[in-house]
C-alpha cells in the first residue's frame, strides 16, 4: 500500500490560492485535504464545498467544526449535502472547541465528552437514513429524518473523526467515531499516550486500534535552506510554548525554556515579545515539535509519527513554498 499523505489548510492563502493547491496535491497522490476551522475566521464548509466542487479524487474533510454551534440535524444536513457533491469523497472531522472562544460568543461547554457523543450518535443516525428521536441532556430531535424528496436516499458513508486532545475524549473516539485527528504540535513520543487511551475506548465497543483511522495533523516547513526552513516554524513553535506550556512538557521540552518563555510572553503577546522569545528556542526544540529543515529532514520525522500511530500524516505546510511541501512528499515519505 502506498504512503498515505494528507493536506491541511487554514486561512493563510487566498480561497482561489487554496483551491489551487488542492488540485495540486490531488495531481501528486495526496489522498486528502482537511480544512481547518477554529478562530472566527474562515469556516470549514465553504472551502470543502470549493475543493470538492473542483476535483474529482481527493477526500475533503473538516478539520475540525465545533459541536457546539450547529446543532446535529444541521450538521448531517450540511454533510449530506457536501456529500452530493462528491460522493464518497467527504470526512467529518468535529471537535469539542475551545475557551475563551467558546465562552465570547455565549456557548457554556459543560459535560463536553456527554455532548460529542450525542451530536455523534444522533448524526451518524441521519446520514444512515434513519428516522431519529433522540432527547439527550444536549441533542434533542423527534421523528426527524434527511427528508430526501429528490436524489439518492441510500445511508451516506461520511467517516467520522474526532478532534480529540485530552485522554477521556481520546477514549471516547476510539469507542464511537471512525478515526482520531491527532493533533499537531507535540513530539511523536507523546502519541503514545493517544494510542493507549484510543485502544482503551475501542475495547469498550468490541474493536481493535487497527480499527480507528489515526490521520494526524503535523506542521512541516520545508526550504532548501534549513535556516529559512526552522525559523519559519520557530514563531509558531514560541506562541504554542507559551501557550500550551502543559503539552510542551509532555512532548520534552525543558521546565528550563517554559520558564524562560513564560518572563518573556503575557497574553495576548505582543509582536515584539514574540520576536524576544523567539530568540530563546532553540532548533532542535522547533524540531522535536514540527516536521522543519530540507525535504530530507521532514520526511524523516514525518516517518517518526507514522511510527508512532499516525496512519495519515495530514501536513500543514508554513512558509511561502506550498507547492514544494507538496513535492517533497508527492511519493509519500519512505523515499
Amino acid at each position: 500500500m502506498p504512503d498515505r499523505v494528507a493536506l491541511y489548510l487554514q486561512d493563510a492563502h487566498p480561497l482561489q490560492e487554496a483551491i489551487h493547491y488542492v488540485q495540486y496535491a490531488e495531481a501528486n497522490g495526496f489522498e486528502a485535504v482537511w480544512q481547518a476551522e477554529s478562530r472566527l475566521v474562515r469556516d470549514a464548509i465553504v472551502p470543502m464545498a470549493a475543493f470538492a466542487a473542483t476535483t474529482r479524487r481527493i477526500k475533503v474533510g473538516s478539520g475540525v467544526i465545533n459541536n457546539w454551534t450547529r446543532n446535529a440535524a444541521l450538521i448531517a444536513s450540511t454533510f449530506l449535502t457536501l456529500d452530493d457533491l462528491a460522493p464518497n469523497r467527504i470526512l467529518l472531522g468535529i471537535g469539542a472547541w475551545w475557551d475563551p472562544l467558546a465562552a465570547n460568543v455565549g456557548i457554556r461547554r459543560e459535560k463536553p465528552l456527554l455532548a460529542m457523543r450525542e451530536v455523534v450518535t444522533v448524526v451518524r443516525d441521519l446520514l444512515a437514513m434513519k428516522r431519529v428521536t433522540f432527547h439527550g441532556e444536549f441533542v434533542h430531535v423527534t421523528d426527524i429524518e434527511l427528508d430526501i424528496v429528490h436524489g439518492r436516499r441510500e445511508p451516506r458513508h461520511v467517516p467520522i473523526y474526532i478532534g480529540a486532545t485530552g485522554l477521556k475524549m481520546m477514549a471516547l473516539t476510539g469507542e464511537i467515531a471512525d478515526g482520531a485527528l491527532l493533533n499537531y504540535l507535540v513530539s511523536p513520543a507523546y502519541n503514545a499516550e493517544a494510542m493507549e487511551a484510543l485502544e482503551k475506548g475501542a475495547k469498550v465497543a468490541g474493536r481493535r486500534i487497527e480499527d480507528i483511522d489515526r490521520p494526524q495533523l503535523i506542521v512541516a516547513s520545508v526550504d532548501r535552506d534549513r535556516k529559512k526552513a526552522l525559523d519559519g516554524a520557530r514563531k509558531l513553535v514560541t506562541q504554542y510554548l507559551g501557550q500550551q506550556p502543559h503539552i510542551m512538557k509532555a512532548s520534552g521540552v525543558s521546565q528550563e525554556l517554559l520558564d524562560e518563555i513564560a518572563q518573556v510572553l503575557t497574553w495576548p503577546a505582543t509582536e515584539e515579545q514574540i520576536e524576544q522569545a523567539m530568540a530563546l528556542v532553540p532548533d532542535d526544540v522547533v524540531q522535536l515539535i514540527t516536521a522543519s529543515g530540507t525535504p530530507e529532514e521532514v520526511r524523516a520525522k514525518v516517518r517518526e509519527y507514522v511510527a508512532n500511530g499516525c496512519t495519515c500524516p495530514v501536513l500543514y505546510p508554513l512558509g511561502e513554498d506550498v507547492k514544494l511541501m507538496i513535492d517533497t512528499f508527492a511519493n509519500g515519505y519512505s523515499h
